[in-house]
């Protein structure tokens, strides 16, 4: 890790943006059951199809200027968005952890939850062909690369989603399908401790949001905010700072 230079960070923000361009098809096409491959990318509004000159991550939507070369109407400014934050992403990742197989599942795992939390934000929805095939790649990682082991992403997927499908029957729909199998494919990944974590600070964040909303914009209790982002969160955070967070709660002695 330390005897990386500047152009292999280049080279790899590079490669999380290019990602990150076919990220905003998945979150433009899954919600629909759409395909992903099918047809070519096009403009949102005229459907003219996408020069490949004007798909080049991040630098064709700046020359561009946020607009269609046909019909000049404004493009999201989500999908620069999301090249860069997965770009950036990729290269935080490879700095903590290195040139690493670890790295690449962490660098998926990342992507996944930045398709989900932008679907759910915007449908309310977390698509099974994510979750469900991540957690399968969660446990073959876990076993093989990843340092929590397949013990400890068995424990993890196993109490996250036991916990909120506890919660989704006593709450009567409070908690969705969605949410449980997220959280299972995060414990996959992560493992148990990264679980818990995961948990209490997307709680934590979740219930920071909802006064937000009740305070500032007169949303009510019921108001239905999507719980996958908050998860999303909760579970980066603790990829990046979990030993951090452990040894703070220890820290504080709550037990003497």
């Amino acid at each position: 890790m330390d005897n990386l230079i500047p152009l292999p960070y280049l080279f790899i923000f590079i490669i999380g943006a290019s990602i990150g361009s076919f990220l905003n098809v998945c979150m433009h096409r899954l919600p629909g059951d759409q395909s992903i491959i099918t047809p070519a990318s096009h403009c949102p509004h005229c459907k003219a199809p996408i020069r490949f000159y004007d798909n080049v991550p991040i630098l064709s939507y700046l020359l561009l200027r946020g607009r269609c070369r046909v019909c000049g109407n404004p493009i999201s400014i989500q999908y620069i968005s999301v090249e860069v934050i997965n770009g950036a992403a990729y290269v935080l990742i490879t700095w903590k952890f290195g040139l690493s197989a670890g790295s690449l599942f962490y660098a998926l795992l990342f992507s996944a939850l930045l398709v989900i939390s932008v679907i759910d934000l915007y449908h309310k929805i977390i698509p099974d062909v994510i979750t469900i095939p991540g957690i399968i790649i969660g446990l073959l990682a876990s076993t093989f690369i990843l340092p929590s082991g397949i013990k400890g992403a068995i424990s993890g997927a196993l109490l996250g989603s036991s916990l909120f499908f506890i919660i989704a029957v006593v709450s009567r729909g409070g908690m969705g399908g969605g949410d449980i199998k997220l959280i299972a494919m995060i414990g996959s990944f992560l493992g148990l401790t990264d679980v818990l974590i995961t948990i209490i600070l997307s709680s934590f964040i979740g219930s920071v949001v909802g006064i937000l909303m009740m305070v500032f914009f007169g949303k009510s209790r019921k108001y239905m905010i999507p719980f996958g982002p908050f998860l999303s969160i909760g579970g980066i955070i603790s990829l990046f700072f979990k030993t951090e967070i452990v040894e703070w709660y220890i820290g504080l002695n709550l037990w003497r």
